[in-house]
């Protein structure tokens, strides 16, 4: 058998430095959990995601029952409805309770998003919506089979989209309830509006192309921002409803009479809420009366004496306010199909509370400690309920809850804290993918809190992240200046999602006498816009006058020309990437607008300045910062080499024309694809004879510069996208009227967008993944170390974008020790120094990966770092695993 490595004699080595010869390492440092965590942990490894039908049912029974009544009332009602009947569950030896549904793993469909994927397949509604480009990405996405996916159908089970599973009873529950929002759906009512748009049949080829990944305005409509818990914290829900109360006597009458309806929905949803809450504190109540043991029975009483308070008050102390904040991001991710709602800078919110605590001896480190953990586990059991290309292609099965830490607080002073270097410690001793972490990092943060940092990097599982303050700031207050952003303010920043700037504002929290400005979210979400164009995919439209080549299919109009120039090419990619933007955002501003129409955020809204303060939800810029639709790219380094690679090979030296190349790329240099071998990395692929035919052909196109090596050559190409990227975003608008800006992060989607991909100009196989993140070098690519690689990444302005994403991944052996700690903090100063945004680590031995792909039930609790994002190795598709083993391993640093 002839691989690209032994044919290409290792052209694409996964090593920078010495490969490892000794046995695999293991991480330096390994840390457990406190007993009752622990157990709770096992519970979870043996949990399934699972769905229910009981808050769609509820939620679409009451939304029926008032037709003719205010959309917004509606809403709200059919919300309170679905709160009310949820089932409480409580779990031996939880310390946090309330959950999405009543299972461990539980979530549920929302029809009133988009009921065709719901419904069975044999439906002839569900025929009718195959006929969609919006399904395209779920038959090109690999679940992880291992974990708690769902993968298949047995017994009692029916496996939905690849990860969840549901009881057959509640099957007949789940096809009656979407067939009954056909046609009122926020997908269909959009599809339906969208035709109306210039070049919408250019959409849906794009979309069966899977040039992009999906429509955000039904799929994941919220999230990729920062919660802001201050509200409830501040007021408590009885404090908010006679807000809302005091409101709607002052505005009834008056103009904008869509605020009465907005404060009317939020109390109405609110009393659903309470009614959530107290239906819990009965469950803990009921389960006290039937424990035997009294410790455990002391808890049921201690949890339900809580949750009756906050259930109506704002908190008391530290505890109290953890359960109050738990509470609301469970209730906002109830309200909608949610993926990367972050708690933001948590460790500065709760602060006031621990620190009363610690001072009055209510609690002490180890007990802190074991509440932490505990929200550890219950921000890993939330899942998200989505089609199988966004749940697989896009998330990896992760939901993407970001807490970050450090960072300056109003003052411009370093806010690093004690409570956040326990939550780094919790980290490492209750190691879960949520929520991941964010380092805030900034020349004030204190050397032994980013040595903390350091150590919890080093367990291998990615976190925390490692971004750049004063980049992201810089970011915020260009982006969102004209809507007041000042400097003060954006010091407010958090990460919104796996790794969206997202703005925010100091709040005053009035607690123990003393006012506190606690950071928190002050903008919807943040990534939603344009949702993951594949730039390589393009350039292969333009090299075949815009036909997707595996399809056959027109995507784009013909071109035309003979491509004769560099230039020509360079122009022709700007031509498609620009229509591909413009047919996009015109359809998803329909979506977005009907969304906020049909189903708009009440909770949500609710919780963000200044929506309580304007009677205006998010879909009606009611918060403070509304600049947050952007064009989020796949591939671009791909892209990069791709042109290098054309320019070099065809256009300067003449090595071969572009007709040889566009009949070595149709015949995939003479390998079998991807899909044909199984394997996904650029390394494991098979030639299919012993041919040579496109051996020189694909040996210059591996050979042409490579970004990531500090290659002028490359590196201005790579430049160049990326300025023009960023100025054309700014001539496109959302539905506000706002412009966009670019963001660049992968997630899991150079996955199912590289096995839709045919060969590229830069060597790169059919069907293999792109280059991860933004600004990661192609795996095997980046040969002249980490240095090099960091002056590629910042030959532009990283304040440009939203973000930028760096993965790097290291042999443990590198950083070993309190030495090998310092070296690894100094090569990440070095960089951030440089104007990067972000850089992560896996730290980890490949091999131990390759032998967890082999043997995945030894390996549960393994997890990585994908692209923005931590995971467990079993729960993600075999796509993206071969991906992250074939990423250069540095040896030296």
């Amino acid at each position: 058998m002839t691989t690209v490595n032994n044919f290409l004699t290792c052209k694409a080595t996964n090593y920078y430095g010495k490969a490892p010869k000794d046995n695999v390492l293991a991480r330096e440092i390994d840390k457990k959990p406190t007993p009752r965590v622990e157990k709770i942990r096992e519970r979870y490894f043996d949990a399934k995601s699972s769905a229910s039908m009981q808050f769609p049912y509820w939620y679409t029974r009451r939304w029926n029952e008032l037709e003719g009544e205010v959309a917004m009332v509606r809403r709200a009602e059919a919300l309170k409805s679905g709160f009310e009947h949820l089932s409480p569950a409580i779990f031996p030896g939880e310390l946090l309770v309330m959950q999405k549904a009543e299972y461990l793993r539980g979530s549920y469909p929302m029809p009133w998003l988009s009921e065709s994927f719901f419904l069975a397949k044999e439906d002839e509604i569900y025929k009718e919506a195959l006929e969609a480009g919006k399904v395209s990405s779920d038959e090109v996405t690999t679940m992880g089979q291992g974990g708690g996916n769902v993968t298949k159908s047995a017994g009692n089970i029916v496996s939905i989209a690849g990860k969840f599973g549901m009881r057959k009873e509640e099957i007949p529950a789940l096809i009656a309830t979407s067939k009954r929002w056909h046609n009122k759906s926020v997908d269909d009512v959009g599809h339906k509006y969208e035709q109306m748009v210039p070049g919408y049949d250019t959409k849906e080829e794009i979309m069966r192309a899977v040039i992009c990944m999906f429509d955000s305005g039904y799929t994941l409509p919220q999230g990729r921002e920062v919660m802001n818990y201050y509200y409830p914290l501040q007021y408590g829900i009885n404090g908010i409803i006679d807000i809302c109360k005091s409101k709607l006597s002052d505005s009834a009458g008056f103009p904008e009479m869509d605020r009465i309806y907005f404060f009317k929905a939020v109390e109405t949803t609110l009393y659903g809420i309470q009614t959530w809450i107290k239906n819990y504190a009965k469950e803990a109540h009921l389960l006290a009366d039937l424990e035997k043991e009294e410790k455990q029975k002391a808890e049921y009483l201690e949890i339900a004496e809580r949750l009756e308070w906050i259930s109506e008050n704002s908190p008391r102390d530290f505890r109290d306010a953890l359960q109050l904040v738990w509470t609301f991001h469970v209730a906002v991710l109830n309200e909608d199909a949610i993926s990367g709602l972050s708690p933001g800078r948590l460790g500065q919110v709760l602060y006031p509370y621990w620190k009363k605590d610690m001072d009055e001896g209510k609690i002490d480190e180890k007990q802190t400690l074991e509440l932490l953990e505990a929200m550890r586990m219950k921000f890993t059991e939330i899942d998200v309920f989505a089609s199988m290309g966004v749940v697989g292609g896009v998330l990896s099965g992760n939901t993407f809850n970001n807490l970050s830490i450090a960072g300056l607080d109003k003052d411009g002073n370093n806010a690093a804290n004690d409570l956040e270097m326990l939550i780094m410690e919790s980290a490492m001793t209750c190691d879960t993918p949520q929520p991941t972490l964010t380092m805030l990092y900034d020349e004030v943060t204190p050397e032994e809190f980013l040595l903390k940092g350091i150590e919890t990097t080093k367990i291998g599982t990615g976190y925390p992240a490692w971004v750049n303050n004063r980049v992201a700031m810089e970011f915020v207050m260009q982006n969102f200046k004209k809507e007041g952003m000042d400097l003060e303010e954006a010091r407010a920043w958090a990460i919104g999602g796996c790794l969206e700037t997202s703005a925010g504002s100091w709040m005053p929290l009035e607690f123990n006498g003393e006012t506190h400005y606690i950071p928190g979210g002050s903008a919807p979400a943040t990534s939603v816009g344009v949702h993951f164009i594949s730039v390589p995919k393009i350039l292969e439209a333009v090299l075949f006058d815009g036909l997707d080549r595996r399809t056959g299919i027109r995507v784009y109009p013909a071109h035309g020309k003979k491509l004769e120039t560099y230039e020509e090419v360079w122009d022709t990619f700007k031509e498609y990437f620009s229509l591909t933007v413009e047919v996009l955002t015109l359809t998803n501003n329909i979506q977005h607008d009907l969304w906020g129409k049909i189903s708009p955020s009440i909770v949500n809204s609710m919780l963000k300045p200044d929506c309580l303060e304007t009677g205006k939800d998010i879909s009606r810029k009611g918060s403070r910062y509304n600049r947050t639709f952007n064009v989020e790219v796949s591939g671009g380094v791909n892209l990069a080499n791709s042109l290098a690679s054309l320019k070099k090979n065809v256009y300067e030296e003449k090595n071969f024309t572009l007709d040889t190349l566009r009949d070595a790329i149709d015949d995939n240099f003479g390998f079998f694809t991807a899909q044909e071998t199984g394997s996904y990395s650029l390394i494991e692929q098979v030639k299919k004879d012993k041919s040579d035919k496109w051996l020189k052909i694909h040996s210059q196109c591996i050979d042409a510069p490579k970004y990531g090596n500090d290659d002028k050559f490359v590196d201005d190409i790579f430049r160049d996208w990326q300025i023009w990227f960023s100025e054309m975003c700014e001539g496109y608008k959302s539905l506000y009227d706002e412009p966009l800006y670019p963001c660049q992060i992968s997630v899991s989607t150079h996955a199912p967008m590289g096995a839709v991909t045919l060969a590229t100009p830069d060597g790169r196989l059919s069907g293999t993944t792109f280059s991860d993140g933004s600004v990661s070098a192609y795996p095997g690519t980046d040969k002249n170390g980490p240095y090099a690689l960091f002056n590629s990444a910042t030959c532009y302005n990283h304040s440009l974008s939203q973000n930028s994403q760096l993965n790097m991944k290291i042999h443990p052996s590198v950083v070993k020790g309190r030495d090998g700690s310092k070296k690894f903090l100094e090569m990440i100063r070095a960089y951030l120094r440089k104007g990067a945004f972000h850089a992560q680590f896996n730290i980890v031995d490949s091999r131990m990966l390759k032998e967890a792909q082999e043997e995945p039930d030894n390996y549960r609790g393994l997890m990585v770092r994908v692209a923005g994002f931590t995971q467990y190795w079993v729960e993600l598709g075999k796509q993206i695993q071969d991906e992250v083993i074939a990423r250069t391993e540095y040896e030296e640093i």
